[in-house]
């Protein structure tokens, strides 16, 4: 009797083991789709929630689209089975595809996709696993090591050349054995290791595997490395710290003649200008700003000709836009939208409502529009996890005013 207890007992052992065990892999595994719609309580437009897991889910960052397959998939990130891992949903089925099966990592460095970046020219994507910089098969799941990196140095974010040849990124001397840093939770280290003035250096690396070279490098906190869609030798880095305080927020770089210049110089002290963009014409960046206390919208070409700027009431985080037609962006709860009329910008307008915590980067809404404009893609802890949801871009004047 003894022997069959002891039996059974180490039957109910296993067993407990492999319910609460991590599977072998669930690299390609399909998801049932988890897409709900509901109805704006501010502004009655229709809301696609595409994600409904409980764990948070996001798109990538703001300056990144996630579309691929022609449009018909979308790349975003979900932490489930307690690891975090990238993910395409179907737009057209909503079913969602794990594109990766990675081993968790400890501060400073845990798995994120916010870095993440797609090739505009192939179906591959890139991130960051560790010090390896990954790129991804988007059809077969298979992976390549495109450089490994030496542990004294940290990562940001990835973008792809235009004609897809490269990957060019920020690095900068880790600083985490000095002081705490946990940017994702609050910005944790932010303003110490600006103040550190670490070594940076803009990176690019084939995608081919054949190669990679430092193409700018300064003893500044250097990051957000933006790539020109339409130009493949254009990119902007910016001086990353509080944006009043920083010598200056916006450059240019040229990656093959390594020419650098200063893009909207400030024009005044305490001055606050960031969250930089590429319009869709590849020649045109947006940002956006403050003094006195008063907010503006602005763009300009990269070579400093054609600026334009407007205040505007109110406040916002991230903006994005594909022209200088129509502006999202969000901020007090909503997703916003200004609309240019030739000499201003009129708004904002209510889009809908977002009511995100903002408590970590997971949940930063980052809104943006799609590739063809009609739709606005967000993310939100409304539910209580952040989840990705996409909206239809109706009427501009139908919207209900910022009041």
């Amino acid at each position: 009797m003894k022997t069959i207890q002891c039996y059974i007992a180490a039957m109910i052992l296993a067993s407990v083991t492999v319910c609460v065990g991590q599977p072998a892999t669930n690299l390609g595994k399909i998801w049932a789709p988890e897409v709900k719609t509901f109805v704006d309580k501010k502004t009655n437009v229709t809301i696609t929630q595409l994600t409904n897991y409980k764990g948070h889910s996001h798109h990538f960052y703001f300056t990144n689209p996630g579309w691929y397959n022609g449009g018909d998939n979308l790349l975003f990130s979900s932490d489930r089975n307690n690891r975090t891992n990238l993910f395409g949903i179907d737009l057209n089925t909503y079913e969602i595809q794990q594109l990766t099966e990675l081993e968790p990592l400890p501060l400073p460095h845990e798995i994120e996709f916010f870095s993440a970046s797609k090739n505009p020219a192939k179906e591959e994507a890139y991130f960051w696993h560790g010090q390896n910089l990954i790129g991804l098969d988007l059809k077969t799941q298979n992976t390549k090591v495109l450089l490994a990196l030496d542990n004294k140095w940290a990562t940001s974010m990835t973008n792809c050349s235009a004609d897809g040849k490269y990957v060019y990124f920020g690095i900068w001397e880790d600083q985490s054995d000095k002081f705490e840093v946990d940017i994702l939770r609050g910005y944790v280290g932010f303003n110490e290791t600006w103040q550190a003035k670490p070594l940076s250096r803009v990176m690019r690396v084939a995608v081919d595997g054949s190669g990679s070279e430092v193409v700018f490098e300064a003893q500044y906190w250097i990051g957000h490395i933006n790539t020109s869609p339409a130009r493949s030798d254009l990119l902007t880095f910016c001086q990353e710290g509080p944006w009043k305080k920083v010598e200056h927020r916006i450059w240019g770089l040229n990656a093959e003649t390594k020419e650098v210049w200063k893009i909207r110089p400030r024009n005044e002290a305490g001055e606050r200008i960031g969250h930089e963009y590429w319009y869709a014409d590849g020649e045109t960046l947006g940002f956006h700003g403050s003094r006195d206390d008063k907010g503006f919208l602005g763009r300009t070409r990269y070579d400093n000709s054609q600026l334009i700027e407007a205040e505007f009431p109110g406040t916002t985080g991230h903006i994005h836009s594909n022209d200088h037609n129509l502006i999202v962006g969000d901020g007090d709860g909503v997703i916003r939208l200004w609309k240019w009329n030739g000499s201003t910008y009129e708004g904002p307008r209510i889009l809908c409502g977002h009511n995100s915590t903002l408590n970590i980067q997971q949940t930063h809404p980052h809104p943006r529009f799609s590739p063809d404009g009609k739709q606005v893609i967000f993310t939100s802890d409304m539910s209580g996890y952040s989840n990705v949801y996409l909206v239809d871009v109706p009427d501009f004047y139908s919207l209900p005013m910022v009041k």
